[in-house]
């Protein structure tokens, strides 16, 4: 039993990355959180849920079920645990590095559990949950042959490719996205597809070898270990592996005393010294799941404010990566036509698209070119140039970028097409990337990235971070709007300088509903119809055919 100050639950230490979350009795250099609640907790039938007599489908065959859908339903909101790329500051470099929780613990000891309610507990709407599991080795062989009969040691640090592991959450506390390999327990081996992830504000990284590995420990922000009784995870690890996982008891009980009990001695139970805060009886444990995440909170209480990101640009001339198609009468009428409120949808959809061809084309000719010649058919040489590049990928950033789609296909021959959902959280104000198609290999692409309007910038330079979060060059990206505004130019091009802007047309204000003014009004309902007036017809809602 240890007495808590709740006074001392926030206070900072100077030089030091972990916060003291309470004043408690110390083992060794282990904070221990030992708070006892009335009621058998010797029972293992009050601390384990019920366990069906009939055999249950097989529930969790790979590493990656536990978040596929990537989101978890609260009684408050749904969280994604695929996570989101975290809002860049206006130098397009990221706000703060992610918060990374690190869990270990002894196999069923409620890692996974006590994750789950720690992210509950934060209400935080984007989070990261990473697990050990994900990150067995590939077993040769002879190793498969071993682990057929239960006879190849999963509870020992050299089952783990840690230098895979570390580089993929070095990566994910910095903002970027990462591949995640995904580990069949059934044929203990690693899936062909592997899972693309991103960072968040939190990650939550679990697994019984969580600090055994040096540089992995300097990763974490904190580090928390669950101490569970022996008992208790053997009684859960042989339901979830004979339930879950297909294996037979005593195939369960020969690994548990072979290998998993003498590597929890060796090699887990001696980390506990290492962490921050000792969690005993896992996820029931409340109290220490509060206190936690009371320190979370204090860690994540700076306020990210979505702002004119480039305000003190305002005043300066328009950057030179910016292209503004030429002001010709033929596009000045135009936009006379589809900034019109009285235009009907039919004549707004065929003027929008022949903006869009003009504009298409206009981009392409900031594409990289070679000199080629040919031979013409009265047998002369003729100096022409073509494209200089891989490929020319279009990427559209829904919905109304994806009425810019047509127009791309009709002038680049067989161009891939990728697709991202980014919408902005009333809340916090924040944009959030919810859908995300991208093609394979885009790394090495031009890419030429659309969207109709572009008002703040704020859509637009999560755009551009995701495609850079895929490796593709900044240089080689394109970014194409029908219409910006100032604010939107400025914001881009500071905090991507090699990104080429190209619109036609750019006006000078955003009011404070950051509608571009004067504008166009709402492109994708005007386009898609979807605030067609009463008195509009039938005709003049179907596209016309050209």
């Amino acid at each position: 039993m240890c007495l808590v100050s709740l006074n001392s639950l926030c206070k900072v230490t100077p030089g030091s990355n972990m916060i003291p979350l309470l004043q408690a009795v110390m083992v060794g250099s282990v904070v221990c959180l030992l708070f006892r609640s009335g009621g058998g907790e010797g029972s293992l039938d009050r601390l384990l849920p019920s366990v069906s007599t009939g055999l249950s489908p097989r529930k969790r065959t790979t590493s990656q079920c536990k978040s596929e859908p990537p989101l978890l339903r609260t009684s408050k909101r749904t969280i994604y645990t695929a996570g989101r790329p975290p809002w860049y500051n206006e130098h397009g470099t990221q706000s703060k590095e992610a918060f990374v929780i690190g869990l270990c613990g002894g196999s069923a000891s409620g890692k996974t559990t006590v994750a789950r309610k720690i992210i509950e507990a934060l209400d935080v709407p984007w989070v990261v949950l990473l697990s050990m599991d994900s990150f067995y080795k590939v077993l040769s062989a002879e190793e498969q042959t071993l682990a057929a009969s239960n006879d190849y040691n999963f509870d020992h640090p050299d089952a783990f490719d840690f230098d895979l592991l570390t580089h993929t959450l070095r990566k994910l506390k910095q903002g970027k996205s990462v591949k995640i390999p995904v580990y069949d327990f059934t044929t203990h081996g690693r899936q062909k597809e592997w899972k693309t992830v991103y960072g968040a504000s939190v990650i939550i990284f679990e697994g019984i070898m969580a600090f055994t590995d040096k540089k992995l420990l300097q990763l974490l922000d904190m580090k928390i270990f669950v101490d569970t009784d022996s008992d208790i995870r053997l009684v859960r690890r042989l339901r979830r592996d004979i339930t879950d996982r297909g294996r037979d008891i005593e195939g369960v009980i020969k690994q548990y005393n072979k290998f998993v009990k003498p590597a929890f001695e060796q090699y887990i139970e001696p980390t506990m010294r290492l962490a921050d805060i000792v969690v005993p009886r896992g996820g029931g444990n409340m109290v220490a799941i509060d206190l936690i995440v009371q320190h979370v909170h204090s860690q994540l209480e700076e306020v990210r404010e979505v702002t004119p990101l480039a305000s003190a640009h305002q005043a300066q001339p328009l950057p030179q990566t910016l292209s503004v198609l030429e002001s010709t009468p033929q596009v000045r009428g135009m936009h006379t036509i589809i900034r019109n409120k009285e235009t009907s949808r039919d004549e707004f959809i065929f003027y929008s698209k022949r903006l869009m061809r003009l504009l298409i084309e206009r981009a392409l000719s900031f594409l990289p070119s070679q000199v080629h010649i040919v031979q013409t058919p009265q047998g002369e040489d003729y100096e022409g140039k073509t494209f200089h590049g891989k490929r020319i990928t279009g990427v559209s950033i829904l919905r109304a970028g994806e009425t810019m789609e047509p127009a791309l296909r009709a002038v680049c021959k067989d161009v891939r097409i990728g697709k991202i959902l980014i919408q902005t959280n009333q809340d916090t104000g924040e944009p959030e990337l919810h859908y995300l198609r991208l093609p394979k290999d885009i790394s090495e692409d031009h890419v030429i990235l659309m969207d109709c309007t572009v008002s703040t910038g704020a859509a637009a330079m999560m755009a551009v971070r995701v495609l850079l979060d895929h490796d593709v060059q900044e240089d080689k990206i394109l970014l194409v709007s029908l219409l910006m505004a100032e604010m939107g130019v400025h914001s881009v091009a500071y905090a991507f300088p090699q990104v080429k802007i190209i619109t036609t047309a750019v006006d000078k204000k955003v009011n404070d509903l950051f509608h571009i003014i004067p504008g166009i009004g709402n492109f994708g309902d005007r386009y898609f119809g979807t605030d067609a007036p009463p008195d509009w017809s039938d005709e003049e809602m179907d596209e016309p055919s050209y």
